[in-house]
């Protein structure tokens, strides 16, 4: 479904009802959560006494039996539940992740195996005026009808892991999650278990008073629960049953009927940067074709536009999409997307349509917050070599762990001064390192003159290290630092689990070859003269040399700088 755009105070705003669904659904579980939560505290005092857990079941349950709260969670569970359905409905694969299939199939069991539960307690209470308390029900499931009381237990277990699957995917995106993940982990472990240990506490003692006849008596007889009642119950059940089976079966019916319907439509053609050229069915989403197809494709949030994993170029048939809206351009702000990127799972192409993946199919929820763009394109940058001069003389004359010492206070204040100057901290080389700037559309104009600030941020680091270190080195530390500006591949780039944001190209090449030169010129810095340009440095008194670089046809040009006082900022 297309985001329609509205008029709202002068300007276009759009109205998306996935985001509406995606919100919705959201919300409608948190509510349901928390009565789940509510009701399994109540459970876990069992194991206190029975008293107790009345009085706590009467609390906590309070909220949610007044006209207001009875209203919120019907209205949240009627929402979640037609979602679930909607969502098979529209969904044009049924190839989904083992995840996404287990929360799925755990949902629509959901009202199947609290049938039973919900319609004898609460509803027998609004429509039958039966009286429930924990005595009845137990003495229901554990004494009259013991297979109630496994289905109870499979009840409380589909339940929750349904809950916990979804609120481990919702917030797997968040960057806090990891630090809290086994916090929350073990509270999602410890309350089932003590509600279930509640439940079976109670259940045995409930086998143990019935053996006096005249408990049960007087526990059914308190709970006006009469045969006929109980014989309605049942019927209410076995209705919500079929009406249940039924709601589950249209959806996949009316997914049938749409395939008949479409099947003489013409499909568009996607084409995957492997030469794959698929089909797409009319409404199907980028994500869902590749999945149709088992082209593997990274989705870690299942298609909700929350990670921005399955990020994709388009190469061709960018001009027949719609607009990003809703929660695709949240998405794709928040990662600072640049032209022509798209999230696989929001656009359904109507037209023919050819696309690069820009993460790798096992990308996980941290790659998803790399910026747009940075997944490996050309643009211009500013790179930047470090080295430190007679490292190796360093380690001849010191145990390791002094080398190592000396080593992380010289990476340290290399750090610290590329932080300061807008640089970003690329590769580590032994004794040196390489950072870039200006990786930022809106930077690139800066870096230059930023990367010439953090070049004298180095020295003058270095000149306070060297006189802190005084007592430990036989000689002052010496670096030599190249500069160039130019074109490269910017972007993540490594092995799938341990990428970097780095540059690859003759730029690359050209500015190492001016850092080794610095040995040649005997000097601290070496700036290119197209860097030095771009950065807007009057450099006219200064003597322009020139050096052949390997694969070049051209010398480069570039200025040699003595000391910190001669770079002219």
């Amino acid at each position: 479904m297309t985001a329609r755009p509205r008029i709202i105070g002068g300007q276009t705003s759009y109205f998306d009802p996935r985001a509406w669904r995606s919100n919705l659904r959201l919300a409608s579980a948190l509510t349901m959560l928390a009565f789940v939560i509510s009701h399994l505290t109540a459970h876990a005092v069992l194991l206190v006494s029975f008293a107790r857990a009345e009085a706590a079941l009467d609390i906590l349950m309070y909220p949610w039996q007044t006209l207001l709260g009875t209203a919120l969670l019907l209205t949240a569970f009627f929402v979640h539940y037609a979602n679930a359905l909607w969502s098979i409905y529209v969904r044009r694969s049924l190839r989904l992740s083992a995840w996404e299939w287990a929360q799925l199939a755990l949902g629509l069991t959901i009202p199947a195996v609290l049938m039973a539960h919900v319609i004898g307690t609460r509803v027998a209470a609004s429509l039958l005026e039966v009286n429930g308390s924990y005595t009845t029900v137990l003495i229901t499931q554990w004494l009259r009808f013991p297979w109630l009381g496994v289905v109870q237990a499979v009840a409380v277990l589909t339940v929750w892991t349904h809950a916990g699957i979804g609120i481990h995917f919702w917030l797997r995106t968040k960057p806090w999650y990891p630090t809290w993940r086994i916090l929350l982990l073990a509270a999602g472990l410890l309350l089932p278990t003590l509600a279930l240990a509640g439940f079976v506490a109670a259940g045995n003692e409930v086998l143990g008073a019935a053996e006096n006849p005249d408990y049960v008596k007087q526990a059914f007889a308190h709970s006006n629960l009469t045969e006929a009642k109980r014989s309605a119950i049942v019927q209410i059940v076995y209705a919500g049953l079929g009406i249940h089976a039924a709601m589950v079966a249209l959806p996949f019916a009316a997914r049938g009927v749409r395939r008949r319907f479409r099947r003489r439509q013409r499909p568009a053609i996607l084409t995957h940067a492997s030469g794959r050229s698929v089909p797409i069915v009319p409404g199907a989403t980028v994500l869902e074709t590749l999945r149709e197809h088992a082209i593997p494709h990274a989705s870690v949030c299942g298609g909700r536009a929350r990670c921005t994993t399955c990020r994709i170029l388009v190469t061709k048939g960018f001009d027949q999409l719609s607009v990003p809206s809703g929660l695709e351009a949240k998405a794709l702000a928040r990662i600072v997307a640049t032209a022509g990127i798209r999230l696989a799972c929001q656009i359904r192409p109507s037209a023919d349509i050819s696309i690069v993946p820009l993460l790798t199919a096992d990308a996980s929820a941290a790659d998803g917050a790399v910026r747009g763009g940075l997944e490996g394109n050309e643009r211009p940058v500013t790179v930047v070599f470090v080295d430190l001069r007679g490292s190796t003389g360093l380690g001849e004359a010191k145990m390791p762990y002094d080398v190592l010492f000396v080593l992380n206070q010289f990476f340290h204040e290399m750090t610290k001064a590329l932080e300061a100057t807008n640089g970003h901290y690329s590769q580590f080389t032994g004794d040196g390192l390489m950072a870039l700037y200006g990786l930022e559309a809106a930077a690139q104009a800066a870096g230059p003159l930023d990367a010439i600030r953090g070049a004298r941020e180095m020295l003058g680091r270095l000149d306070q290290l060297n006189q802190r270190l005084r007592q430990d080195l036989a000689q002052p530390m010496r670096i030599g630092i190249g500069i160039h500006y130019g074109e490269a591949i910017v972007g993540a780039m490594g092995p799938p689990r341990s990428q970097i944001i780095t540059a690859i190209g003759d730029t690359v090449n050209t500015c190492a070859r001016l850092e080794s030169l610095t040995k040649d010129y005997d000097c601290a810095v070496i700036v290119s003269r197209r860097a030095a340009e771009a950065a807007g440095l009057g450099m006219s008194d200064r003597k322009l040399h020139e050096a052949a670089v390997k694969g070049r046809a051209e010398p480069v040009q570039f200025y040699a700088l003595k000391a910190r006082a001669d770079l002219p900022i």
